[in-house]
């Protein structure tokens, strides 16, 4: 195996790295440790002709060109904004939080112009750590106590476990706020579902002839066998240095799908439940794909601490353990026979975007040296 790049890992960053190495003329053997491509984006039709997404809802978007010009070289995107409510107070309430919200929650009728002086002032009333020192804080900070409260406090506690005071304030840089009437949960400039779905996209992306994949095999069973030219790896952090500084934190999901006699369950793709019952949300698989059916399937999300690593677990013991893993992650790249990359890998709160722009980066990086 001199000659060839091991791949761990057949996910998008993974099958990313592949095509990019394969397409400069390297040989690359990809391996995966599930019976299937694709990560936790895979996806497959059900018995009713419905795409659902094995791991949870995947939504597509990006402001990069680059790695939306990439993605698209392999599939077709079908056009879909994201549009999530959230149920309060036994009611759907548009989110993120914006003109809707507010005036929804508060029973006020305020103009779009209001907004941002509306906010300012649930701040002024609020009490938290300026800078933040948490998660709390950076919410509290946007949008007051009231609305993170009722938005926020309890998703947080269902979802990670934790007192959000206990979580990086990094955690809460994915939340958007608006100050307008936008009900779309994300701005980015591109957006869309793969039209033949997340497992076909990366289908097409390891479809090279210079690409081998085996499944069904953990690279933990044949490291010790192997001598490959580079490692490009893509999972736990920790795995990889057998825990020798501690374990990372991960969470992960139990995952109920129903099928329902009815054309539709609920009036958007995502129904959020922050404070009512135990799932975190309910996911609707027809709303994003557009396909028709008399039946439908939904997708209730319950977190769990066991079970398949989604989620990286921001708090201080854990990013100062990463801290630990990555000095030793320099060393192996500086080396050039190691890459790592990845939500799993680098221990980051990374979306699916940024997985394939962290990909690129640093694969070309590696060519760049290796030829320069």
């Amino acid at each position: 195996m001199q000659d060839h790049v091991l791949v761990v890992g057949a996910g998008l960053a993974g099958a990313t790295a592949a095509r990019i190495l394969a397409e400069s003329n390297l040989r690359v053997i990809v391996v995966e440790r599930r019976k299937h491509v694709g990560g936790n984006c895979y996806d497959y039709t059900d018995e009713n002709g419905i795409t659902v997404h094995l791991y949870g809802p995947h939504i597509f978007h990006t402001n990069s060109r680059e790695v939306w010009n990439f993605v698209n070289r392999f599939c077709e995107f079908r056009y879909y904004q994201h549009r999530v409510l959230s149920f309060v107070e036994g009611r759907f309430v548009p989110f993120p939080i914006n003109r809707d919200t507010i005036c929804e929650v508060f029973g006020v009728n305020i103009g779009v112009e209001e907004v941002e002086d509306f906010l300012k002032d649930e701040v002024r009333r609020s009490n938290f750590n300026d800078p933040p020192k948490n998660f709390r804080d950076v919410v509290v900070s946007q949008v007051g106590e009231r609305l993170y409260e009722l938005f926020f406090k309890n998703y947080t506690i269902k979802q990670w476990n934790r007192d959000p005071e206990e979580l990086s304030p990094d955690v809460a840089k994915r939340i958007p706020v608006r100050y307008g009437r936008d009900d779309r949960y994300f701005s980015d400039r591109y957006q869309g579902i793969p039209a033949r779905g997340y497992t076909h996209l990366v289908e097409r992306i390891l479809d090279h002839p210079k690409i081998s994949i085996v499944t069904n095999m953990d690279y933990f069973e044949l490291r010790d066998h192997v001598k490959p030219k580079l490692t490009v790896y893509t999972g736990e952090l920790d795995r990889f240095f057998d825990c020798v500084y501690g374990k990372l934190e991960y969470r992960s999901l139990r995952l109920v799908f129903k099928t329902y006699d009815m054309e539709y369950y609920q009036p958007v793709a995502v129904v959020n439940y922050p404070n009512d019952y135990d799932w975190t949300r309910i996911t609707e698989f027809k709303h994003m794909t557009g396909e028709r059916s008399s039946r439908t399937t939904v997708l209730f999300e319950y977190p769990s601490a066991e079970g398949e690593p989604f989620y990286v677990v921001l708090t201080r013991d854990n990013i100062e353990r990463r801290e630990k893993y990555m000095e030793e992650v320099k060393k192996l790249e500086k080396s050039g026979e190691y890459i790592f990359v990845g939500r799993l890998a680098e221990y980051l709160y990374y979306n699916m975007d940024q997985v394939i722009e962290a990909s690129i980066r640093k694969v070309g990086e590696w060519l760049k040296n290796r030829t320069g």
